[in-house]
């Protein structure tokens, strides 16, 4: 059974169909790019799917249950999060403080709890899973500097260790390596690859070619909310309908 299942999904804003019954799946373990030009409903999609837009039609299948229309801190909780195309951390917090916003998804405690320190335990293990994460991320040793004089590559990599916190089964990257340079955007190909090996399944939105040619096992193009393409890197590559809607004609 795939992770996740797109059935005939359509979202309309009054007159305007942003996404016109597509269809996909998406299989466990892998990395899967949500590719197409501006405006082809890439975001869309991701909003449908974490719970931030509600489809028109249609269903989005995740493990088995269907989710669409469910609010997006629900999704969150069922394993599904996301990373946004805006670096959005708390500037004026330390890497390690900014980590710990991760933990809320789990660290469930009550008022009662709080008051009267019954919640130390919890306290201590979140602290200890973001340890845990900024060392899989290479951020340890910038635990106590603070997220705004992070250079972007770092910020990236934190927004990352945020949701890992959380402790996903499916991550969806938004943008991830949008205007780095080329020695941030391998950094940052090595934690993918990373991440995917820890056993969490990624679908990528991303207009860096580079970056989704060598990351990515199979592909799903949109075009105008329509689905275009689907294939591996190399047929997406040759693919003539895709040349011309975006790549240009550069192979």
């Amino acid at each position: 059974m795939p992770v996740l299942e797109i059935k005939n999904v359509t979202k309309q804003f009054g007159g305007l169909t942003a996404l016109n019954d597509i269809s996909f799946n998406i299989e466990e373990g892998e990395i899967r790019g949500l590719i197409g030009p501006n405006g082809a409903g890439k975001s869309t999609m991701f909003k449908n799917i974490a719970g931030f837009y509600a489809p028109t039609k249609g269903s989005i299948v995740y493990q088995g249950k269907q989710i669409e229309g469910k609010k997006p801190h629900t999704i969150s909780e069922l394993g599904i999060v996301r990373t946004f195309q805006e670096t959005t951390l708390f500037q004026e917090l330390t890497v390690f403080e900014n980590a710990l916003v991760g933990c809320h998804i789990n660290a469930r405690t009550d008022l009662f709890s709080a008051i009267f320190g019954l919640d130390r335990k919890k306290q201590k293990a979140a602290e200890e899973k973001v340890m845990e994460v900024l060392d899989f991320m290479g951020l340890s040793d910038r635990k106590n500097q603070l997220a705004s004089e992070l250079p972007l590559g770092s910020q990236r990599a934190l927004a990352i260790s945020v949701a890992l916190v959380s402790e996903p089964k499916l991550m969806l990257m938004d943008e991830p390596f949008a205007g780095m340079n080329p020695e941030e955007t391998n950094h940052m190909m090595d934690l993918t690859r990373k991440v995917r090996e820890s056993g969490i399944t990624i679908v990528l939105v991303e207009h860096d070619m580079k970056a989704v040619m060598g990351l990515c096992h199979y592909l799903t193009v949109l075009n105008f909310g329509q689905l275009l393409a689907e294939g591996t890197p190399e047929e997406i590559r040759n693919n003539d309908k895709v040349i011309e809607a975006y790549l240009g004609g550069a192979n």
